[in-house]
């Protein structure tokens, strides 16, 4: 990111964390601007651009009402349908095309040895990533905020792995899911280092569809092992991918967002905008 898009992309951080701290008393544009140290025009321009809407009508997708409402209702949008019935036509079902190969009882227990690593550091909406690739799949990606210290937890993952910097196809096709518009995108093969009880749990997570919320509850359910929830909670925190294994539409059950390895301001970041990427499209006064 240049440091004008770093710059810009704080602010926007910082607004978030604003409204999701003030969210009861639905602060106006004038009062999140000002904390921000933008003009109104300015920021409404800013934050449109970053999120697609309106700072007001994302403060809609922040708010805990909205959240108990997806949890309430299960009320099923375009994306829904889509979703139940297996089409793939509406260039919104990304995570259909993502399929998860469990790596291999040596590999799991070598930290990676005879694996060769390609990774690369990119930019994304919700700020740097780092991202790595095997012949097989994404093993993983991370939010980057330090390069240094991101690339240190890839090499806990694989210790024992052959590194190399580098960009290939299948990083580049798993960053198409950063864009609004996923008709560019091909399937993704994950190639992931964890237990048969983690890779349960994380593919249960692909079926939260964009837009939509589960509970760790709801993943029990969903993984039928009902009072699991506590391990289910482990797994998803364990999950090596970021975003592209969805642990960020895993809330409380009290319809808060909670915390995240990577920041609840990250996390509440990326439930609004993706909130707002299946909706019809909005007035952005």
């Amino acid at each position: 990111m240049s440091t004008q898009e770093i710059i810009n992309y704080e602010r926007v951080a910082e607004a978030i964390n604003y409204i999701q701290l003030n969210f009861k008393n639905q602060p106006n544009l004038d009062e999140v601007a000002e904390k921000v140290n933008l003009s109104p025009f300015h920021f409404q321009r800013l934050f449109t651009d970053w999120a697609g809407i309106s700072p007001k009508k994302f403060l809609q997708y922040l708010s805990l009402d909205y959240a108990k409402g997806i949890l309430k209702e299960k009320r099923s949008t375009l994306f829904d349908t889509a979703f139940e019935t297996g089409l793939s036509g509406t260039g919104r079902l990304h995570d259909l095309f993502i399929n998860i190969e469990g790596m291999t009882p040596a590999e799991y227990k070598n930290g990676g040895k005879a694996l060769e690593i390609n990774y690369s550091f990119a930019e994304s909406p919700f700020g740097n990533i780092i991202v790595a690739s095997t012949a097989k799949g994404i093993c993983h990606l991370a939010f980057a905020d330090n390069r240094e210290d991101a690339f240190d937890e890839l090499l806990l993952q694989f210790p024992n792995a052959t590194y190399r910097q580098m960009v290939d196809m299948a990083q580049q096709n798993a960053l198409f899911v950063f864009k609004k518009d996923w008709s560019q995108l091909d399937g993704i093969k994950l190639h992931l280092k964890g237990t048969g009880f983690q890779l349960k749990v994380w593919e249960a997570l692909l079926k939260i569809p964009m837009g939509g919320l589960n509970t760790y509850s709801d993943i029990s359910q969903t993984i039928q092992m009902p009072t699991a929830s506590r391990a289910v909670g482990s797994a998803i925190g364990a999950n090596p991918v970021a975003f592209l294994i969805p642990c960020h539409r895993v809330i409380k059950s009290t319809g808060e967002f909670g915390q995240y390895h990577w920041g609840p301001t990250r996390k509440t970041a990326m439930i609004g905008w993706e909130a707002a990427q299946v909706q019809e499209p909005v007035n952005m006064q």
